[in-house]
C-alpha cells in the first residue's frame, strides 16, 4: 500500500445524508448511495461527474453519519430532498483500495500506518466522535465501479502528533 499526504482546498458537495448504526447499513445505506447515483443528472454543476463521494463521520455510538454526495460548484442549486455539505480545507493521508483486495485489510493497514506515522486522525473541535482511530473517513468512488468488488480512494483528515 502506498500513502500520500495531500492538502485539499475547501469544497462544496450536494447529495443525501444517511445516519444510523452499523447494523442498519444493509440495505439502508446502499439505497441512499444508489438514490444519489440515480439522481446525479439533477446536479448539473458537478466538479467531477465521474466520482461520487462518501463522507463518513463517526458521531453516533455504534454508527455514523454518511453523506453520499458529489462535489459541485457555487452555481449548483440544491435539488428537492438533497442537502449541501461544505468540507473545509484539510490535510489528508490518501491511499487506494484496489479491486480484489479485502476492504477490512485496507483499513487495518491504514490504521497501522497512522499508528506508526508522525500523524494522528483529525477531530473537529466540539464534536464527540465514537471511533478513536479514524473518526472521519472520506471515500471517493469512481461511478463505474463494481459495487460487489469496488476500487476507491480513501482520504483520512490528519494532523501532526
Amino acid at each position: 500500500m502506498s500513502y500520500e499526504i495531500i492538502t485539499l482546498p475547501a469544497y462544496r458537495t450536494v447529495g443525501l445524508k444517511w445516519e444510523g448504526t452499523f447494523s442498519e447499513i444493509v440495505p439502508n445505506l446502499k439505497n441512499v448511495i444508489q438514490q444519489v447515483e440515480d439522481r446525479a443528472d439533477e446536479l448539473e454543476n458537478k466538479v467531477n461527474p465521474n466520482v461520487q463521494l462518501g463522507l463518513s463521520y463517526h458521531v453516533i455510538e455504534n454508527g455514523f453519519a454518511h453523506y453520499a454526495v458529489y462535489e459541485v460548484n457555487e452555481e449548483q442549486e440544491i435539488p428537492d430532498g438533497m442537502i449541501e455539505k461544505w468540507v473545509p480545507e484539510w490535510t489528508y493521508v490518501k491511499t487506494t483500495h484496489n479491486k480484489g483486495e479485502d476492504i477490512q485489510k485496507t483499513y487495518t493497514d491504514l490504521h497501522q500506518w497512522l499508528f506508526d506515522s508522525d500523524y494522528t486522525a483529525f477531530r473537529e473541535a466540539g464534536i464527540d466522535y465514537y471511533d478513536p482511530y479514524m473518526p472521519i473517513k472520506h471515500e471517493h468512488y469512481p461511478v463505474d465501479r463494481d459495487v460487489n468488488d469496488p476500487h476507491f480512494d480513501i482520504y483520512i483528515p490528519i494532523v501532526k502528533k
